[in-house]
């Protein structure tokens, strides 16, 4: 498969780069995708939330009423569930797992299905390269729109470039991420993905 190369500026480059069909030209599986990015999402969830069982809330142990005579039912502590302020029956714990497993092939899969769908949707650009001369966010913003980006951006390098890291960290529509942490969320989530060709070589041998 051949992908149009853009130069610098986002103009046409009249080059081509050669990509795999395995990887950038697979039909789209919507249930892979789905389960994917559910499975990404999952696995970035941290367990803070906590609550307190009838055993760890402060109460005091003496009966709140007497066992007879007061017409209502049995009571021995406040700390019961059924009492305002009293401990939870199926309290939420801080060591709550919420993670999803997802075997390596299908993820890979998954992810060549995302790029597969990106370039059907011209949504994805090949760039002989994405640089900045100084890390001014300026510079940047100027580059984009430059390039034709009225909207989100995702640029994926090969390599770190910290100019471009601290250009883009104000900018809410642009993320700079090296190849090999591209995430599933973050590639359908954006509406243009601007990779550079040595990022494009790096997704094929990390998804081969």
């Amino acid at each position: 498969m051949e992908l149009k190369l853009l130069d610098k500026n986002g103009k046409s480059a009249k080059k081509s780069v050669t990509v795999s069909d395995a990887t950038f030209g697979r039909e789209f599986n919507e249930a892979l995708v789905h389960q994917l990015v559910v499975a990404y999402m999952a696995n970035a969830r941290v367990a803070t939330r906590s609550q307190k069982t009838r055993g760890t809330v402060k109460h005091s142990t003496r009966k709140p009423y007497a066992q007879k005579g007061t017409g209502n039912a049995r009571s021995g502590m406040t700390s019961s569930p059924i009492w305002r302020g009293g401990g939870r029956t199926f309290p939420n714990s801080p060591d709550e797992n919420f993670s999803h497993k997802m075997n390596r092939k299908a993820y890979r899969v998954g992810m060549r299905s995302i790029l597969s769908e990106l370039v059907r949707q011209e949504r994805l650009s090949i760039v002989e390269e994405f640089k900045v001369e100084t890390p001014k966010t300026k510079q940047l913003v100027d580059k984009i729109k430059d390039m034709g980006y009225t909207q989100g951006v995702l640029v994926l390098t090969d390599a770190f470039d910290e100019n471009l890291y601290l250009s883009s960290r104000n900018l809410t529509n642009v993320m700079v991420v090296e190849a090999q942490y591209a995430d599933p969320v973050s590639l359908v989530q954006f509406p243009n993905v601007v990779a550079t060709a040595g990022a494009l070589k790096k997704l094929e041998e990390m998804l081969a």
